[in-house]
């Protein structure tokens, strides 16, 4: 089979599969319809078909489950109209549970409010279970034997990652300025003003 037509074949697949679809899968599927294909050469395609669409609107991206097609970041607040449902909005406490767990995974429920200072809700770690970017992935050996949470390959395709290691840095807080000399008033405009105001 021509590698055009094979990049054909892999374009529509990648555009009708519901999932991402990783070379192993792509491979294999090909390989159950009965044509003689390698993982080099499906791994070779699919770089070539992200080239192809690199300037377009659509991309094909890899993402930790495999590859798929999306629309253009840059684009979704222009295609977003076309949907009546609004995305779903989640709290600062769920986003703060979620972060930590991704940063500092395996992680306890307990670990994660000794940091937060504020115990975490059921609904919280619920929510996070169903909606697929959280599991459980065994438990620390301590009395009560708590369960550790990781994230999973759908927390990173959400998030368009490939792997952990892209997560973005957490930044480094500001050092606070040390004022160890005596305190000097700035005049300012304004402040000169409501003294002039003042004076009799």
């Amino acid at each position: 089979m021509q590698n055009r037509q094979l990049k054909q074949i892999l374009e529509a697949l990648l555009f009708v599969a519901e999932t991402p679809m990783s070379i192993a899968q792509l491979s294999d599927y090909l390989q159950q319809q009965g044509m003689d294909v390698t993982r080099k050469q499906v791994r070779e395609l699919l770089a070539e078909l992200q080239t192809d669409y690199a300037e377009r609107g659509v991309q094909l991206q890899a993402v930790a489950s495999g590859y798929r097609f999306q629309t253009r970041a840059e684009l979704g607040g222009i295609i977003a109209g076309l949907w009546q449902e609004k995305p779903p909005r989640y709290s600062q406490a769920l986003l703060e549970t979620l972060a930590l767990i991704a940063y500092r995974q395996p992680i306890t429920r307990g670990d994660i409010e000794e940091i937060r200072g504020v115990s975490v809700s059921s609904q919280i770690m619920k929510t996070l279970q169903e909606r697929g970017w959280v599991k459980v992935v065994g438990h620390r050996e301590v009395p009560g034997r708590p369960q550790l949470y990781a994230t999973t390959n759908e927390f990173l395709d959400y998030f368009n990652l490939q792997d952990l290691s892209e997560l973005p840095a957490i930044p480094e807080p500001p050092v606070k300025a040390s004022h160890t000399g005596p305190v000097t008033q700035v005049t300012t405009a304004e402040t000169a003003t409501e003294e002039s105001e003042s004076t009799p």
